[in-house]
């Protein structure tokens, strides 16, 4: 492979173990990088999670690229072809835990901006980068934190590039605007435990919920809009049973999630809880809303990332706003315009994660355009 900085730099970020919430020593990597080119950086850790305020410049308007170093676990390491956290080259593709999500990006996105400020030291405004190891995790003591804390002494971001996987086929080929929000549900269905030979005895709760859960599965929540495709639940849990074959348990838990497009919230609970109270259940539901939906309009954020994809590989980029959650749920309510923009996406969280060695430079390339787009002076 020919020499290439974000290439080195990827192999070194994926070569730290940083299983969420551990950073594994990323952050301090990119630090450095940052803190030679002129950076300020603050480190803003809390209960164990590293966060990293990087900022050049004082002026508006600032963009930030965000991103995170945590990955989720590798899962059976016999599945892998080669050690998820010692990067490997095989094929035109780069292998390891965080190739695609997102080490690959943040290497990108820091030697891009060295490309930038070694030709315009004086910008026309302020570059920031927003990193945690809190993401694939709980997702409290990250993003959410530091956005807190910058919102509490009036540091505001103007344009905020997120480096999740956002392409599909081709590099670029889509630029998320914006996410649905996620909530989640957990179900208590209280019944009577008994032996199986006699149910008059007993109350199968699995027998009482199914008709339930199955309407909740087949029910259309909204059809979506221009912007949004149309709310989904998925039951992601489901449990009951004492172990033995001959015993009628005496309750049944389940989790589920709604994905869902802007809406009333309490309405589309009390949506759901219509259908348990229909079928005369005991139950308990606990809600947990892990994310508000979020939308950029177009404006000179995506602009500036659409012309920046049309020069660097050529084609018309797609919006999107399906997929799950990111970061910049937290960043959006501050009035900052956010998109996501990085590599494929086909292999996250799975086994044998990887990312095309040859997209490795392009998405570079894109993310400097972006920079030329909104800070050249």
């Amino acid at each position: 492979m020919a020499a290439s900085p974000t290439l080195d730099l990827a192999l070194a970020l994926i070569g730290r173990p940083s299983i969420t919430p551990d950073d594994g020593g990323c952050q301090q990597l990119l630090s450095q990088r940052l803190a030679a080119h002129g950076f300020r950086i603050e480190w803003m850790n809390v209960a164990g999670v590293t966060n990293l305020w990087a900022r050049y410049g004082d002026q508006a308007p600032l963009l930030c690229f965000a991103g995170h170093t945590d990955v989720v676990p590798p899962g059976k390491l016999t599945d892998w072809h080669s050690d998820p956290f010692s990067p490997e080259i095989r094929d035109g593709l780069l292998y390891g835990r965080g190739a695609a999500d997102m080490k690959s990006s943040l290497a990108a996105m820091v030697v891009a901006a060295e490309s930038f400020l070694a030709q315009h030291p004086k910008p026309a405004g302020s570059l920031a980068f927003l990193l945690t190891s809190d993401e694939e995790g709980a997702a409290i003591n990250g993003t959410r934190w530091v956005m807190e804390q910058l919102n509490a002494r009036g540091e505001r971001i103007d344009y905020c590039v997120v480096g999740e996987p956002s392409s599909r086929e081709r590099l670029g080929d889509q630029i998320k605007q914006g996410r649905r929000g996620s909530l989640n549900a957990r179900l208590r269905v209280i019944g009577k435990q008994g032996h199986v030979a006699y149910p008059h005895l007993a109350d199968n709760p699995i027998h009482r919920v199914a008709p339930t859960l199955a309407r909740l599965c087949a029910e259309v929540w909204d059809q979506g809009s221009e912007a949004f495709p149309p709310t989904s639940l998925q039951i992601s849990n489901l449990q009951a049973g004492v172990g033995a074959e001959n015993v009628i348990p005496g309750e049944l838990t389940a989790q589920f999630n709604l994905r869902f497009a802007p809406q009333d919230i309490e309405r589309l609970k009390q949506r759901v809880q219509a259908l348990f109270e229909q079928n005369g259940l005991e139950y308990q539901l606990e809600w947990t809303l892990s994310g508000e939906p979020f939308f950029t309009a177009e404006g000179a954020l995506i602009a500036a990332t659409r012309e920046a994809i049309r020069t660097v590989v050529g084609y018309e980029p797609l919006l999107s706003t399906d997929g799950g959650t990111s970061d910049g749920r937290f960043i959006a309510p501050t009035g900052a315009e956010v998109i996501e923009l990085g590599p494929l996406n086909a292999t996250i969280h799975k086994v044998n994660e990887a990312v095309p060695v040859a997209d490795l430079e392009p998405l570079t390339a894109i993310y400097a355009q972006i920079l030329e787009r909104i800070l050249q002076p």
